[in-house]
């Protein structure tokens, strides 16, 4: 076992030295020549091929020039080379580890990576700032995407529904930035969350009920906290009768629904034309008969017509927002609404939102990296012109006799109040069903 660490580690220093990157610089550039004699041909080849086509002008490029490697190195090198012409070079292993979260580059010598919410600098790196671009190009070119001097900033949807954001020099100040946002192929479902430590079982029954009586909720939280992964989650309590809308910015949802419409928002071109924005799709979705509809992220005007549809027959939407706590939640519903230009008083608003509102849920994530539910609350109404709300479950972790911090959430005794879940329990009731929470 040891000796297997040693020559894992032997590996990564010889990866990381400047040998390899010269060695590998210097066989690369005699590998495009030897690929643009032999034309199309190449571009036929499969993987397999291109492997062995690296590996045989390896050995006779390092024979030739007399470069000091031994075999094991050779292999490194072979196989760095294979992944530089028929992948995506140095992030091919990230992003085809399961892992792997987010994929950060700041410059060609900087590679940051999220696991398990931790974020952790690699031994990785490129060769240069043109080694990056080659690469993220590569990436962009499926998607149809450009990334050049007139179209510095990209944002795109990878084909595995993951994410990529690119910013180049000088925009960049200190070398190009890359943001790649993966997401599991199987999304997680609400039991997977409860293994995980995110909720507990008793608020999960919650949250089902909650959903299945129609419930609009809004999962409110920070950057990489979770809320996408929730709302995948919640989605699945969804009847499979129901035809469900979702609407993002960028595609990021999966849900595991038989009738779903995904729509997806448009940036337009350099001139600024042709952008369709969440907004608009919101208001094209009404159209559509959707008996739900989902917005991957509220951020800007569309919140005002989100909110007519929570209040006009489109029970059970959900979405996300940026907020660090319930209350704040409510505070940036208002603001939004009043950047779009809403033109009621600010009572009539708060009213429109206490209506529109059932739940909102808090997630967070913890120093360590956990993703935690922090607070499930209901909104009650509007009292004093100051919308209303109790708190359900608040997390409150305990620290055990070992020292270790302990998950807890605290239910508070109290039963939601909604209407919508009372008229589900006595549905339940009198079909026999189960009633809990």
């Amino acid at each position: 076992m040891s000796s297997d660490i040693a020559f894992a580690d032997d590996n990564d220093t010889f990866r990381n030295s400047q040998q390899f990157q010269d060695i590998k610089s210097w066989t690369h550039e005699h590998l495009l020549s030897r690929i643009e004699e032999l034309g199309a041909e190449f571009g036929r080849w499969s993987r397999a091929s291109i492997q062995q086509f690296v590996e045989l002008e390896l050995d006779s490029f390092v024979r030739l020039q007399r470069v000091p490697v031994n075999d094991r190195e050779m292999l490194l090198i072979a196989d760095a080379l294979t992944k530089e012409l028929a992948g995506f070079g140095p992030l091919e292993d990230l992003l085809n580890d399961p892992d792997v979260e987010d994929i950060l580059i700041n410059g060609h010598k900087q590679i940051y990576v999220s696991r398990h919410g931790v974020l952790q600098r690699e031994s990785l790196r490129f060769n240069d700032e043109e080694h990056v671009l080659r690469i993220v190009r590569r990436i962009l070119a499926p998607l149809g995407r450009r990334l050049d001097e007139s179209n510095p900033m990209v944002d795109a949807r990878l084909p595995d529904g993951g994410r990529i954001n690119a910013i180049i020099e000088p925009l960049a100040i200190d070398g190009m930035s890359v943001s790649i946002r993966k997401f599991r192929k199987d999304p997680l479902k609400p039991a997977d969350l409860v293994q995980l430590g995110t909720f507990d079982a008793t608020m999960a029954q919650l949250l089902e009920i909650a959903v299945k009586s129609r419930c609009n909720i809004i999962v409110s939280g920070g950057t990489s906290s979770g809320k996408t992964s929730l709302l995948n989650a919640l989605a699945t309590f969804i009847p499979e009768t129901e035809r469900v809308v979702t609407i993002e910015d960028t595609a990021e949802l999966s849900l595991g629904h038989a009738h779903v419409v995904r729509l997806e928002s448009r940036p337009g071109g350099f001139d600024g034309a042709g952008i369709v924005s969440i907004r608009d799709l919101l208001r094209n979705s009404l159209r559509m008969r959707p008996d739900r509809i989902i917005v991957g992220e509220v951020r800007g005007a569309e919140v005002i017509e989100m909110m007519q549809a929570m209040n006009t027959g489109h029970d059970g939407s959900m979405g996300t927002i940026h907020a660090s706590s319930p209350r704040e939640c409510l505070y940036r519903l208002e603001m939004l609404a009043g950047f779009a230009g809403y033109q009621g008083s600010e009572s009539s608003l708060r009213r429109q939102i206490a209506n529109a509102v059932d739940f909102i849920v808090q997630i967070g994530r913890l120093s360590g990296g956990q993703r935690r539910i922090l607070s499930i609350s209901e909104i009650t109404g509007v009292n004093d012109n100051v919308v209303a709300m109790q708190e359900l479950y608040r997390y409150d972790p305990v620290v055990s006799p070992d020292g270790q911090e302990r998950d807890r959430w605290v239910s508070l005794g109290i039963a939601p109040h909604s209407a919508k879940v009372t008229r589900f329990r006595q549905t339940l009731q009198r079909e026999g069903g189960d009633a809990r929470a």
